[in-house]
């Protein structure tokens, strides 16, 4: 009898601890948002934008599902946003798409079936860039943005080198 009552204090303890482990084992679980972006996951993205990112994703029930990557600092907020649509006529959609980048578009090679690179127009102080693609009738919008003029993370040189990047990612997923 006298073993009895420290075997059952011991059992206690360790049933206790293992109910705060498991606790703590879920908390960053519930602490954290669910980002479902099939294409891009929010560390990625967060490397893209120089900083800790938030991420969301509209699955539509129509056309198109799109993921928005947010950066947010002191001096800037920087977004990353890719939008991909099924189409019946891929081609035309992405004409369509690539007319939002004027003559000033290149194309890329290596990246989908079809893919263009241009820098968008600085509006209000913004810089940012896009880059249109397609892999079979899935048709791709990458686009990086920045409040930030003369951004030192998002310069123009890296937002290219990032936007090529982002588009073999989001292709590669496509297939």
């Amino acid at each position: 009898m006298a073993n009895e009552k420290p075997l059952h204090a011991g059992f206690l303890r360790f049933v206790g601890s293992l109910a705060f482990g498991l606790c703590l084992i879920g908390m960053p679980a519930k602490a954290h948002a669910a980002n479902n972006c099939p294409w891009l996951n929010e560390a990625t993205a967060s490397g893209f934008l120089g900083g800790d990112a938030t991420g969301a994703f509209t699955a539509a029930d129509g056309q198109p599902s799109v993921c928005t990557f947010t950066n947010r600092d002191a001096g800037a907020t920087r977004v990353l946003q890719i939008t991909v649509e099924i189409a019946a006529e891929p081609h035309a959609l992405l004409t369509t798409a690539a007319r939002a980048c004027g003559a000033d578009i290149a194309p890329i090679g290596a990246i989908g079936n079809e893919a263009m690179m241009c820098s968008l127009t600085e509006r209000k102080g913004e810089l940012g860039e896009r880059v249109v693609g397609r892999v079979r009738n899935q048709v791709f919008t990458i686009v990086f943005s920045s409040t930030l003029k003369d951004d030192p993370i998002l310069t123009r040189d890296a937002l290219r080198v990032r936007g090529y990047t982002a588009a073999e990612q989001v292709a590669g997923n496509l297939f």
